[in-house]
């Protein structure tokens, strides 16, 4: 096989950021600024008229140039050396007119182009000429130039007031998992990028309407200076001078307001244009020809126009029947599709009655998403609506962060529900519900008092925060408030839902469905494991109460060795789950490092030892057989030193001997649910300990 030769780091750089393209490399390095001094000579050195009129044809041809390119690209943002280019474009044209003036005031003449612009283009009548230059001026001033820059000005305002928006859903899809680094720093460049090129239009908008209030200027200063220079350094006749400088200068004007127009509506196309993924002309004739009755209606119009007496026909027979002949070219709308039916002529979608439909009605989903009636845009993507995908996204993220594979999440609307709420279900209870009001984003801070919205609490940390109405996300995140939209709202909300039920959501299919995908890769563990050593059943209960406590069980080949080293000793769930803790310690203790060190919260060895010495076993575990003064001074304390902890930002992990360690997590549970509880096996490694708490229950340990 042919092996593909990589070029060498010299031909790389010879080839340069821009190789293949016209223009780039050292070419475009150095030619650019010499073209711009270039242009601030001009300004002071006279040019001959052969070149002059070169560089008249040049800008002529590179306004078109600049027009077209604003036509084809598909987005603004691929034209964003635009603003620039007007400011120099416009420095160019008024080197020309000075140019051009030094030629008519000091010879009379100012080369071939602008003389035909004079005389020919104009049929050599001062009036015409004037009237021409005037509308020239009036249509690039009054109308395009006055529009665009209302528009560059609006779309920067809306562009900057919209980009902490757009970079908290940048961060919401990054958090959310529906994209990842890479294509998130692609697009906040890319939003950066956007609000510094509509700013640049503003102020480039700026340079075509003084260019247009310029042309005026010196038109009518080369007027004024004409006549004084014909009549009274030349001695020409008023008749005479009037005749030579005013055709000189309306054509001068002429020459010049043409490419100033070009790039005025340039400019205008630019900033009126949205995202697309076709050029202008196609996304025209595509969005004009899309549906057949409008033109129909139009081409029967201009037909019916001919009706008028007195008008001429032919020009609106053409017009009309041209319209109708193209209407015949254009598609139908696709009909609606009829139902689809089996072989027998029955309909393929089963009738309410049929044994199917009651099967699918009385199955019940583990993962269901209620909506109220007003939250459907939530699921409508013509509406903006991501919220599929971003659960399934969600689903993604859920196997890379604890190793499950979540079941389909079932969407469908209640008409039950309150208007803005939505609820989830786990197998058909309702464990969550939520509030997502239309047109609004969730404020989440402390100093929202002067927002107008609905008091509420962020769903999962219980936090303080307002339902905002859309249009204030802006002074909400100047508050220092955090701003998220509601899809994220649900979807982390839906994210808590999915961790803390993880256990109940493994069942024994997708247990299967691991095990096979380990026998896949590691075929000799699960030969080991199963049957004859621990059943399917087992090894869900094992894998559920990791998921209980928050362990992630991606690295199951490892479990799965444990748990068959364990599993020739003892069947017990506590002590196979000690074995799986133990052999994944590092993963385990890695989420609740801190530059190294791991704040911890242990037992006091007396009372460590008083609960060594009340340790049960049953056929579901170990308790602890503890008196209720005992247990309830243990928890007490336990909870005052966490809040304290809590209070100095500090997240800390309960850490105790491995034979109580199962039963310490049960008594904790209901109380201190998101407290950890490690053992000390599994803090092996080069890990400091740092100890911000020692639960000693003295008050319950005092003999009686």
């Amino acid at each position: 096989m042919a092996q593909k030769q990589l070029p060498s780091p010299s031909a790389r750089a010879s080839a340069g950021p821009g190789a293949g393209g016209l223009g780039h490399g050292r070419m475009s390095l150095v030619g650019v600024p010499v073209a711009v001094v270039g242009i601030v000579v001009m300004l002071v050195v006279p040019l001959p008229p052969m070149l002059l009129d070169v560089l008249i044809a040049g800008n002529i041809t590179a306004a078109l140039l600049v027009l077209l390119t604003s036509m084809f690209v598909h987005r603004p943002l691929d034209f964003s050396a635009f603003p620039a280019l007007i400011l120099v474009a416009t420095l160019f044209r008024l080197a020309l007119n000075v140019s051009a003036s030094r030629l008519v005031l000091l010879d009379g003449y100012a080369g071939k182009v602008i003389d035909t612009f004079g005389h020919f283009v104009i049929g050599g009548s001062l009036i015409v000429g004037i009237i021409v230059f005037a509308i020239l001026v009036v249509i690039q001033f009054v109308v395009v130039t006055n529009g665009a820059g209302r528009v560059a000005e609006v779309g920067a305002r809306f562009t900057l007031d919209a980009m902490p928006g757009k970079q908290m859903a940048i961060d919401a899809d990054l958090n959310s998992g529906l994209i990842d680094d890479d294509e998130a720093r692609r697009r906040r460049a890319e939003v950066s990028g956007e609000a510094d090129f509509y700013g640049a239009m503003d102020g480039a908008s700026k340079f075509v309407k003084g260019d247009a209030i310029a042309a005026i200027v010196i038109t009518m200063v080369n007027l004024l200076g004409g006549f004084t220079v014909g009549i009274v350094q030349k001695g020409m006749s008023l008749s005479d001078a009037v005749h030579t400088y005013s055709l000189l200068t309306i054509g001068d004007g002429l020459v010049s307001q043409i490419p100033a127009l070009l790039l005025s509506v340039a400019t205008g196309l630019i900033v009126t244009r949205s995202t697309g993924n076709s050029d202008m002309g196609s996304e025209v004739v595509q969005q004009l020809t899309r549906q057949r009755l409008p033109m129909r209606i139009a081409g029967f119009g201009a037909l019916g126009l001919c009706l008028i007496p007195g008008i001429p026909k032919l020009p609106f027979v053409l017009a009309g029947g041209t319209m109708l002949v193209l209407s015949t070219r254009v598609h139908p709308e696709a009909e609606s599709v009829a139902p689809e039916t089996s072989a027998d002529g029955d309909p393929a979608t089963p009738s309410p009655d049929s044994l199917e439909a009651i099967i699918e009605d009385i199955r019940v989903d583990p993962l269901e998403i209620e909506l109220a009636a007003d939250l459907i845009d939530l699921v409508d993507p013509t509406s903006g609506g991501d919220l599929l995908d971003r659960v399934k996204s969600l689903r993604r993220k859920v196997a890379t962060d604890l190793g499950l594979v979540l079941p389909p999440v079932r969407t469908r609307d209640n008409l039950d529900l309150p208007l803005h709420t939505y609820a989830i279900r786990l197998f058909g209870v309702e464990v969550a519900r939520g509030e997502a009001p239309p047109g609004t984003v969730l404020a989440i801070g402390d100093r929202l008092d002067s927002l107008p919205g609905r008091r509420t609490q962020e769903p999962v940390f219980g936090l303080t925060a307002v339902w905002v109405p859309f249009e204030l996300r802006a002074q909400a995140e100047i508050l220092g408030a955090t701003v998220v939209d509601r899809s994220s709202v649900l979807t982390t909300h839906l994210a808590e839902v999915v961790r803390s039920y993880a256990s109940r959501l493994l069942g024994r299919e997708e247990v299967k469905m691991l095990a096979d995908a380990v026998r896949r890769t590691h075929p000799a563990v699960i030969e080991e494991l199963t049957p004859a050593q621990l059943s399917l059943g087992e090894m869900q209960e094992v894998l559920q109460v990791l998921l209980e406590e928050s362990v992630s069980v991606r690295d199951l080949p490892r479990i799965f060795e444990a748990l068959s080293l364990r599993a020739r000793v003892s069947k017990d769930v506590d002590g196979l789950v000690a074995a799986a803790r133990e052999t994944l310690g590092p993963a385990i203790v890695a989420p609740y490092l801190h530059d190294g060190s791991i704040p911890v919260l242990s037992f006091e060895p007396t009372l460590e030892q008083r609960l060594l010495e009340g340790l049960r076993v049953s056929e579901k575990g170990g308790f602890l057989a503890l008196d209720l003064d005992l247990s309830q001074s243990l928890m007490n304390e336990l909870s005052a030193l966490n809040a304290q902890a809590e209070q100095q930002n500090i997240s800390p992990v309960l850490v105790c001997a491995p034979q109580i360690r199962a039963a310490v997590r049960r008594l904790t549970a209901t109380t201190l649910g998101r407290l950890p509880v490690l053992s000390y096996s599994e803090l092996s490694g080069p890990i400091q300990i740092r100890s911000v708490g020692v639960v000693n229950a003295r008050t319950a340990l005092m003999p009686t």
